[in-house]
């Protein structure tokens, strides 16, 4: 495994139980307070990467109603859930109860000390809490409030329900997956969540670099999980509105570009192979041992190779199944042609390319043992981030940290606060 100490992060990670306060800064986003709200991915993604970056993420949960991320994903140890670990990595975790008066009043009194808000609520409920952006503006003029939906914050459709499957149907990704005259498929992740969460993170840092280097001051990132999906759909926009055309769903390739598609080894591996540029079709047909497929009239170029596409990948088909996945990539290498191997979990944990890259990150855990993390996304050269601990497996770990240290309240008024229900 590649160890954290290794990687050009923080030089270490810490566990859960550390005093976080003592942990070094790193990143270029350190001095960076964020209060998250919500739950599951959405908005809890974002406040990850938030993290990884040097951001101090503040996240709230409900003192009765923790994350359900607790509870998700297959694999636990010591009943707790190790996909929690990663999704909550970096960050504190309070608890406060928003509904109380008290909850309420602390909630303020941590948005006059931070820089940003991040929640995936649905429109409306922090107005109907009496927390309204331009009721935390009062206070803090200079808050960043990020609010991830299923539809946004306006529209006739803002106040429905919205999950990632939905977001991905109504935003014209499912339309264009799988294979024609089938149900469309879903990929087999929260694709929407986390594309939403990614714009999110954008928002953030534009809206950042906004305020302290251009003067301005605090703003909403409203982000929709069915125009995050929606953004992706390259040329169908333009296609439709001047030509009518309805793009569907085109199997494991896209109709007109080829070769460019999934081929089977004789080993039973899938193997992607991407040629249809023209010059590096000459070196696919090199590799085939057929160099004169480069100057045939029917795949000579893009156009005629996109004509003739079923006939060039049958024939491709049946070169590629005569060798093994090993034999048949490693060829493809050696002729500088584009190509993967379709790979699995178990296969990335073989990668010798994503080791090397880092990403595939150990952190110690004083209860969970050695907890194995994705790496941090993008690789920054002079100031890159790092994984500080595992989220922390009990509500509230952090709450003498914050609420003590960061507000000042003394331990009586903590415990009081703690019987009122208020955290």
């Amino acid at each position: 495994m590649v160890n954290l100490s290794e990687s050009p992060t923080r030089g270490g990670a810490a566990s859960a139980s550390a005093d976080v306060e003592s942990s070094p800064a790193a990143g270029p986003l350190a001095g960076v307070r964020v209060l998250e709200l919500g739950s599951l991915i959405a908005g809890p993604f974002a406040g990850r990467q938030l993290a990884d970056f040097g951001a101090e993420v503040i996240k709230i949960e409900s003192p009765s109603r923790p994350d359900p991320m607790r509870e998700w994903g297959r694999a636990q140890v010591h009943g707790h859930t190790l996909w929690w670990s990663v999704q909550s990595r970096g960050k504190k975790c309070v608890t406060l109860d928003l509904k109380a008066a008290r909850g309420r009043e602390l909630f303020l009194q941590l948005c006059r000390e931070a820089d940003v808000l991040l929640e995936n609520f649905r429109p409306g409920t922090l107005e109907n809490l009496g927390l309204a952006p331009e009721e935390l503006w009062k206070i803090n003029p200079g808050l960043i409030i990020a609010r991830v939906s299923g539809y946004g914050q306006t529209g006739p459709d803002a106040q429905k329900p919205g999950y990632a499957s939905v977001a991905e149907a109504r935003g014209g990704l499912r339309y264009l997956n799988g294979y024609p005259d089938q149900a469309p498929p879903r990929t087999g992740i929260s694709l929407g969540d986390s594309l939403a969460s990614l714009y999110a993170l954008q928002g953030i840092l534009l809206a950042l670099y906004w305020r302290d280097a251009k003067g301005g001051t605090g703003q909403v990132v409203d982000v929709s999980l069915v125009e995050a999906c929606f953004s992706l759909l390259e040329s169908a926009v333009p296609d439709y509105a001047a030509a009518g055309i309805v793009p569907g769903p085109s199997g494991s390739g896209l109709k007109g570009i080829a070769p460019s598609n999934i081929f089977r080894s004789s080993d039973g591996k899938w193997v992607v192979i991407a040629a249809n540029q023209d010059s590096v079709f000459v070196r696919l047909a090199a590799a085939m041992g057929r160099p004169e497929l480069a100057t045939d009239a029917r795949f000579g170029n893009h156009t005629a190779r996109g004509a003739n596409q079923d006939e060039l990948e049958s024939l491709i088909a049946e070169w590629a199944a005569g060798y093994t996945d090993a034999e048949l990539t490693g060829l493809l290498d050696r002729h500088a042609v584009p190509n993967s191997p379709v790979s699995s979990i178990e296969d990335i944990f073989a990668d010798p390319q994503l080791r090397a890259r880092g990403m595939l990150v150990e952190v110690p855990d004083e209860e969970l043992g050695t907890v194995v993390q994705p790496g941090i996304v993008p690789r920054l050269t002079r100031s890159a981030g790092g994984i500080g601990w595992n989220g922390p497996l009990t509500p509230g770990s952090h709450n003498q940290a914050v609420y003590g240290n960061l507000l000042g309240l003394s331990g009586e008024e903590l415990r009081n606060a703690k019987e009122e229900g208020a955290i």
